[in-house]
């Protein structure tokens, strides 16, 4: 049953809650990546009651099967991982605030410095796009200069925003086509200078404002991997000109390796970011780096009272402990591998072209032939009457069992048929579509 607090609203139907969100919300919702537009208008469950595992319940308490997001990439040991939780209900019992500091705070810094050796410092924030922006901070600090050569998503401050003053499309392949920067300030236009991942003509504009940059700040990977000698490149590059070097890994780290991802790359950036997955599910990010780097954040303000509660220390702590003794990355590609296999698989029993991208354990596809949306949309929308949440691409997590894997290949599969059906009678996909198609999501570098 719905929530007494909605039917007093006269909210009876779940999916008639984003709609009522939205006018008291602006844009319904905190989070884009959670948008109902983004799946399926008008069918999606958009609210839950609780999760576990590999399950979601809606208000209504209907299950369903999340192959979409798990948590938009922060659960990697699944909703609700018994083991993380009783740590941190234990560390919610002893007190989760006080006027003292934490020392999960200490033990949290040690373990992530041990697994990245050129580090020697950690800060913390509780999202993605704050520790982005206290890393650009400590990093002009460090540099002495103000530019900025951004390579990827990095978040909602007006530092990052800004590249789309004067001109929407400077962040089309880098988050969204056609963003408007309104709210950020004027005067930051001509701040941040975009480059295209691998491509190595591009990084002539990171060269021709070298007395500008002091902040190089990318994804090392996304929706490809680097082409041999890039990121070696960007790395002379930023010692050449004085510039700082951070990658951002707030998607990427914690899933094919145990850390940041460009410990497989072999090159060390000056710092690193980390968000998402590091307090499955709990609200935790960091910065690392280098001490000379990191120790100008002394000279400057950086500082917020929810930044020391205990819960995300403890759960960071709780959640590195599990993916070292269980080798969680292992399963992590397994299971993305598995995923991507359901995609392909489909795809060629059916001959429909589609595309397949990211990361195993961050995997993405779209249709291809100009019925990308169209199809995408009867893709949600089939699955969802299967109780699966599916979108265009796919965080893996550690609990997936083989049989969910193989339930989830075998609807993919049939509903691949009831598309090349459709086409094969002459008929068109969108006449079996109940509601609006979706919207396009972002554009992670070139995934």
């Amino acid at each position: 049953m719905l929530h007494q607090f909605l039917k007093k609203r006269s909210i009876t139907n779940s999916s008639d809650v984003w709609g009522y969100a939205k006018t008291i919300i602006p844009g319904g919702g905190e989070l884009i990546s959670k948008k109902a537009e983004r799946f399926l208008p008008g069918q999606w469950p958009s609210y839950y009651h609780k999760a576990k595992g590999y399950n979601v319940w809606d208000l209504n308490n209907k299950k369903y099967v999340d192959f979409a997001q798990m948590g938009v990439g922060s659960c990697i040991h699944g909703y609700a991982n018994s083991k993380i939780n009783k740590k941190v209900i234990s560390s919610i019992r002893r007190g989760s605030m006080s006027s003292l500091n934490s020392y999960e705070e200490l033990e949290l810094a040690e373990r992530l410095i041990q697994l990245h050796p050129y580090s020697s410092m950690a800060r913390f924030a509780r999202t993605g796009g704050e520790a982005c922006s206290i890393a650009v901070r400590i990093a002009r600090a460090a540099s002495g200069k103000d530019g900025v050569a951004i390579c990827g998503y990095h978040g909602w401050h007006d530092w990052y925003i800004a590249t789309n003053i004067g001109d929407k499309e400077n962040l089309k392949d880098q988050l969204l086509p056609g963003l408007d920067a309104a709210g950020v300030p004027k005067n930051l236009q001509g701040s941040t200078y975009p480059f295209i991942y691998n491509d190595f003509d591009g990084l002539e504009i990171i060269k021709e404002n070298r007395d500008k940059i002091g902040v190089v700040i990318m994804e090392p990977t996304r929706g490809v991997k680097p082409l041999p000698g890039y990121l070696q490149k960007i790395r002379e590059l930023c010692n050449e000109i004085g510039a700082v070097l951070i990658f951002d890994e707030v998607t990427s780290a914690f899933r094919e390796n145990n850390g940041a991802w460009h410990l497989l790359s072999g090159v060390d950036p000056d710092m690193t970011v980390f968000g998402k997955a590091l307090g499955n599910g709990f609200p935790i990010s960091a910065v690392i780096g280098k001490e000379s780097v990191m120790n100008k954040a002394t000279l400057s303000f950086i500082s917020s009272t929810m930044w020391t509660e205990r819960v995300g220390f403890t759960a960071g702590v709780a959640n590195l402990d599990l993916f070292s003794k269980q080798k969680s990355h292992e399963k992590l590609v397994y299971n993305g591998k598995k995923i991507k296999e359901a995609w392909e698989e489909s795809a060629k029993k059916t001959n429909i072209n589609i595309n397949i991208s990211g990361l195993d354990p961050l995997a993405s596809f779209k249709f291809l032939d100009g019925a990308e949306n169209v199809y995408q949309t009867f893709y949600a929308q089939e699955m969802l009457k299967e109780n699966f949440l599916v979108g265009s691409s796919s965080y893996s997590c550690t609990v997936y069992s083989e049989s969910i894997l193989k339930k989830f290949n075998k609807k993919t599969l049939e509903v691949f048929e009831k598309i090349k059906f459709i086409n094969d009678k002459g008929d068109k996909v969108e006449n079996y579509i109940k509601g609006d198609l979706i919207k396009s999501g972002f554009k992670r570098l070139n995934s």
